[in-house]
């Protein structure tokens, strides 16, 4: 059966990642609980010294704009 939630929180990444992939990078959803989204950040975002940075003013931001019910991103 699919989350709703997980399915918008996907929504969202799908129009994040063309800029991650710009530079190599992407976003997997790992999961979607209690306003808690878990991602995976992969590729040349895997390990990147700034990678906090994205996910924090680029991701978990973009989440919380356009899903309010999104608490906090954490990176696994």
């Amino acid at each position: 059966m699919s989350d709703p939630l997980f399915d918008k929180v996907n929504d969202v990444l799908d129009t994040i990642r063309p800029a991650l992939m710009a530079d190599g990078g992407n976003v997997d959803l790992i999961d979607v609980k209690d306003g808690v989204v878990k991602v995976k950040l992969v590729g040349a975002c895997h390990g990147c010294p700034m990678s906090q940075m994205t996910l924090r003013m680029g991701i978990e931001r973009e989440l919380k704009r356009q899903l309010p019910e999104i608490t906090t991103v954490e990176s696994i």
